[in-house]
């Protein structure tokens, strides 16, 4: 006890130490704690559900910027279809979490022109699906006005929402519409896969002064992640426009957004133990697509496997394929790319034909294989 006590009093001025350093107290801290000998433990890093993330970084950009308000159905008082919202509208009001009607083409009119106005909207789609219905503003408003007014007009809104296919709810709502969005010049288009994506990719969206489309997948909602302490920050964003090597590899290159970034990291641990190393590449954005990390690894491995939720043609697949035989990296390629995607027909309902439809990783393990002849 007494050599605890000892111990105690020596480590004591530590603390009025770090006092005198308001900005510097943790690096100062860990500086110290080196010098008296103690053992440093890894950064905490906690587990966080998708769901949460992106309800943390609408709370902090709601609380930063005022400007930044959410619409949307159910997103106030329901606290979101999905709970994204969760508890939002108690702490901002209604000036600021605003429940809408059953009418998107109403509603996304309404948040383009508030950003045209100089308010940075979070407009929400209960699913992409229904942005069908405010398509022509999502594109010919939203997309198309800074252009048009040679740059004197912004509209930085984002518009979001849970995308692609979900279970059991069949053709209607069930599109991925990644090739969709990406096709239109005038708009970003981001897909994140895990907590840190979510949170970092929607705070930089919602700061981006152009307009976003943020593609969520409803099946991540629930799905926690580890969360670096660095992503814990409210300062902390993903930067549109660069992707996210997931997993090292040296034989074949696995590209993916979204939920099948997760299927192609699966696929990559069971090909391990057969002794091929698959390099994952999560895109994280659609438009402007980072194509410079995709070829740098094409250059290393020499094969490339792109994996999609969405339609074959046209697909986010087929673009990467494309740019990749354009480009330096084609001459690397020591077999043709593959792509795995969703089947080329409307979703159906039977949970059989729906499992047959969405790429899964036996459907990764084959391309990988193919691709490497094996």
């Amino acid at each position: 006890m007494a050599a605890s006590a000892a111990a105690l009093r020596h480590l004591a001025p530590l603390g009025s130490r770090l006092a005198r350093f308001p900005t510097r107290g943790r690096a100062a801290g860990r500086l110290l704690q080196q010098r008296r000998g103690i053992r440093l433990s890894a950064p905490a890093a906690i587990q966080v559900t998708v769901r949460d993330a992106l309800n943390q970084a609408l709370d902090e950009e709601l609380e930063r910027d005022e400007r930044v308000f959410l619409l949307g159905e159910e997103v106030a008082q329901y606290d979101g279809a999905y709970k994204i919202s969760r508890g939002l509208w108690k702490k901002y009001g209604d000036k600021r979490v605003i429940d809408t009607p059953i009418s998107e083409m109403g509603f996304t009119g309404i948040a383009v022109g508030a950003a045209m106005a100089g308010l940075r909207p979070v407009c929400e789609f209960m699913t992409f699906n229904f942005s069908m219905q405010a398509i022509d503003q999502v594109i010919n408003s939203a997309a198309k006005t800074c252009y048009m007014s040679a740059g004197s007009i912004a509209v930085p809104i984002v518009f979001r929402g849970p995308n692609g296919a979900s279970a059991g709810v069949a053709a209607q709502h069930s599109q991925c519409f990644a090739a969709w969005y990406g096709h239109c010049p005038g708009l970003k288009v981001v897909s994140p896969w895990s907590s840190e994506d979510a949170k970092g990719l929607l705070k930089a969206s919602i700061r981006d002064d152009n307009p976003v489309v943020m593609l969520e997948n409803e099946l991540l909602y629930g799905v926690p992640f580890e969360m670096s302490e660095q992503a814990q920050s409210k300062e902390f964003v993903v930067p549109i426009g660069k992707a996210k090597i997931e997993r090292q590899g040296t034989h074949v290159t696995l590209v993916s957004h979204s939920r099948p970034v997760g299927h192609c990291l699966e696929a990559a641990a069971v090909l391990a133990k057969e002794g091929v190393e698959c390099e994952v590449i999560n895109l994280r954005t659609i438009r402007p697509m980072d194509i410079e990390t995709v070829e740098a690894s094409v250059v290393k491995t020499n094969h490339l496997v792109t994996v999609e939720g969405g339609w074959p043609q046209f697909g986010v697949g087929a673009e990467i394929c494309a740019r990749i035989m354009e480009g330096s990296a084609f001459n690397y390629l020591d077999a043709p790319a593959v792509r795995v995607t969703g089947a080329d027909v409307p979703m159906p309902y039977a949970k059989i034909l729906e499992d047959n439809c969405i790429p899964q990783v036996k459907d990764i393990i084959f391309a990988v294989k193919k691709t490497l002849n094996i």
